[in-house]
């Protein structure tokens, strides 16, 4: 298979950029990002693209692929409703589209979070949007889509956060690590790479995909 991986300067997308590169699945894979990963590999392209609101001028790079592996996200701190709306939602929309109208066959897959709200009328601003995005991902009309509703994610492989605060936490974490990663509601950044390659081979029936769906189709 051949995919399209945003993020991948972020910890999750790292980590499902390492499992892609490593699977003997994955025929090739492309990376749009702000900034260079500077990394090289025989399977990886990437793609420099400054304005996430608009992918028309990188079109044809899109072209080819059949997933879509869409891992950015922001934090919704100290953010208003419409700042974190347009960095979460109208992004999201704006790849969404292009790609539908690309190859409407591809998989989407959408890192989200644990507890979105799917009505998007609750209390919580950013369960309201991260609901509201997810809902138009599965509704696109994408052969196929699946919403990763992360919540602890154990970074394995050397990744790390490019949030300092985030990567404190996981310091003070890691004499724990073994402990965690037996917990069903925990993951890891192996098992969401691992369960993001598997959805594209493997038809679920589960679109919105906890922790524990997660390490049970990574393992599959």
């Amino acid at each position: 298979m051949k995919v399209i991986i945003t993020g991948t300067t972020g910890m999750i997308g790292k980590g499902v950029l390492i499992e892609c590169l490593e699977s003997p699945n994955v025929e090739k894979v492309l990376v749009i990002n702000r900034s260079s990963l500077k990394m090289e590999h025989p399977k990886l392209k990437e793609v420099i693209h400054k304005d996430f609101f608009d992918f028309s001028p990188i079109k044809e790079d899109l072209k080819g692929y059949d997933a879509c592996f869409h891992c950015m996200s922001v934090s919704s701190v100290g953010m208003k409703e419409e700042q974190y709306h347009q960095f979460t939602y109208n992004i999201t929309e704006a790849l969404a589209k292009i790609l539908y109208g690309i190859n409407p066959a591809m998989v989407f897959n959408y890192v989200s979070g644990k507890g979105t709200d799917s009505t998007e009328k609750g209390k919580l601003m950013w369960a309201r949007v991260k609901g509201k995005t997810e809902n138009m991902i599965l509704n696109m009309g994408f052969k196929d889509a699946y919403m990763f509703c992360i919540q602890m994610v154990i970074p394995k492989k050397g990744i790390k956060s490019k949030t300092s605060w985030v990567n404190v936490f996981y310091t003070l974490l890691r004499p724990f690590f073994s402990l965690l990663i037996k917990r069903k509601n925990n993951t890891t950044s192996v098992n969401v790479g691992k369960a993001m390659i598997n959805s594209v081979l493997i038809d679920s029936s589960a679109k919105l995909l906890e922790n524990a769906n997660i390490n049970k189709l990574a393992s599959i």
